[in-house]
């Protein structure tokens, strides 16, 4: 039985595999018109998978074509002249396994020119490139060039150069006649020398993550092989709480169809869903790894995406941006709607909220009054429901009774305190209740909605920062147009205010037949002078 692949490159033997037809009819054609292709994305979107699948197709279908696949990964730290070298090993044995695996035998001159070349510097590879052309006569080189990023920093300007200069030359054949270069980096991240790009003559190929209907034939291969069904809701939230990200696509179909260990003669619901997506925001795995590590490479970086996730105007995406452009990299975020930075799913804005929450806040003893005995296990109802209005009173009591003393939570920007304080309260209420918590991010910036789930009824708050009293207002139209999507008959409202007089604020309202409990709680600017 096939598998959802999570490690390294999906193998169609092995895998279940999303086909990506049009992407792959879009590269060929743009091989066979002469493109020099570049495609830098994050690791772990399925770049490699992809043009395996390509370079496979030029080579069974295509006998005009010499697809020629290379991988910088092991260059990184070698010499220029070990580099060279060990490029023109890789060459020959990619020349050879495509004559095998076409059942061909090499001509004589292909033979000699294998055995008797070897690349020492950039122009040799210039001169070595126009006899390989002349060799192969009408077949066309097609150089695919993998983890391009690891190349040694000394080699990487002349590199480029050669191959710009082989582009625009007019000798014909050219060789090669279409390239690829693939990695994390862009070639001007890789332009060390801070001069123009050696390499203007690129052609951006994007790559996307995969759409509803993409991962609907991905589940669908699983089903017709196996025979157990994905409900359509389960289809539609993977979509929704990833994206379309590979990764975390086949991750989450792993935990739904092996780890969760559901009978293979039950359908996957809702329920098993909630239960896969817990695991995976509690998980240790590769892709969140290096989201980690990513948000952490800049103490910047943390105000950047809470100014984007808590700020309904949001934060305008900037390409000259440094900042910006290195969490874009990185796979973080994205230029989205109106051109403003958006978080790229829900699953990594709530990673993220949880990598930059403090471990500790110092405040988790004083959530209830002294002497009362009350804890969150009360919130739940004996009839087995939230009882969310009571739990929201008293956290809005809590920021009361806690005052300056909020301030003091570690490593936290002050003017995000509120929003980091209430997820963390809620995500413990979920934990000790048995409830799941889902970050439904609607335009990836500006709105956090905390979707709570709980015996198949759903609770949903909202929060924002104050940004005046039309936006207080239309926040409250946006979460009833929320509500109505989801299915639910009443929402929570809950508004920041970081004024130096802010005024508190509790009500309730209808609208549209729909109930909206609204929350400003203002949050202590500095702490009381001490008077002596």
């Amino acid at each position: 039985m096939k598998t959802f692949g999570t490690r390294g490159p999906v193998d169609a033997v092995k895998n279940y595999v999303v086909q990506r037809t049009d992407e792959i009819a879009d590269f060929i054609n743009r091989v066979k018109d002469g493109r020099y292709m570049v495609i830098f994305a994050p690791r772990q979107t399925g770049k490699t998978t992809f043009f395996y699948a390509a370079m496979d197709i030029l080579a069974v279908e295509e006998p005009t074509y010499v697809p020629i696949h290379l991988d910088f990964e092991a260059y990184k730290n070698l010499a220029s002249s070990d580099f060279y070298s060990n490029l023109t090993e890789d060459i020959r044995e990619e020349i050879e396994n495509l004559s095998q695996k076409r059942g061909e035998v090499p001509s004589e001159a292909l033979t000699q020119f294998l055995e008797n070349t070897t690349l020492t510097d950039n122009v040799s590879m210039l001169r070595g490139f126009r006899q390989l052309a002349r060799v192969l006569k009408n077949q066309r080189v097609v150089l695919l060039i993998d983890e391009f990023d690891s190349i040694p920093r000394a080699v990487v300007s002349d590199f480029l150069y050669a191959l710009r200069r082989i582009y625009i030359s007019r000798t014909t054949p050219r060789c090669p006649h279409s390239l690829g270069i693939v990695g994390v980096k862009s070639i001007a991240q890789l332009d060390y020398d801070h001069s123009i790009s050696p390499f203007n003559i690129q052609d951006e190929f994007h790559l996307p993550n995969f759409t509803f209907e993409q991962i609907h034939e991905l589940l669908t291969q699983y089903t017709e092989e196996v025979g157990q069904a994905f409900a359509p809701e389960v289809i539609a939230s993977i979509h929704k709480q990833t994206a379309g990200q590979p990764f975390l696509v086949n991750r989450l179909a792993h935990i739904l169809t092996v780890e969760l260990d559901v009978p293979k003669t039950e359908p996957l619901t809702m329920t098993h869903f909630a239960k896969a997506h817990r695991c995976l925001l509690r998980e240790g795995n590769t892709n969140i790894d290096h989201l980690r590590t990513n948000v952490r490479r800049d103490r910047r970086f943390g105000k950047i995406l809470m100014r984007i996730a808590s700020y309904d105007r949001g934060l305008p995406f900037n390409p000259d941006d440094a900042l910006m452009n290195e969490l874009v990299t990185y796979g973080v975020i994205a230029e989205g709607t109106a051109g403003m930075c958006e978080i790229v799913n829900p699953i990594y804005q709530h990673r993220i909220l949880q990598i930059f929450k403090p471990t500790f806040n110092g405040l988790e003893d004083t959530y209830f009054p002294e002497d009362t005995g009350v804890d969150f296990i009360d919130y739940l109802t004996p009839t087995g429901q939230l009882a969310l209005m009571a739990l929201l009173d008293n956290f809005q009591a809590f920021i009361a009774r806690a005052g300056f003393r909020i301030l003091q939570v570690p490593d936290t920007p002050q003017e995000y305190v509120g929003q980091h304080l209430l997820y963390a309260y809620l995500d413990h209420f979920v934990r000790i209740v048995g409830a799941d918590l889902f970050l439904e991010v609607q335009t990836g910036r500006g709105r956090i909605d905390l979707l709570l789930i709980h015996n198949q009824r759903k609770y949903i708050v909202e929060t924002k920062i104050w940004e005046g009293p039309r936006s207080y207002h239309a926040g409250k139209k946006q979460l009833a147009a929320y509500l109505r999507l989801e299915g639910a008959v009443e929402g929570y409202y809950v508004v920041f205010d970081h004024r130096k007089n802010p005024e508190p604020r509790t009500e309730t309202e209808v609208l549209a037949g729909l109930t909206i409990r609204s929350y400003v709680i203002p949050v202590v600017q500095e702490r009381p002078s001490v008077v002596t």
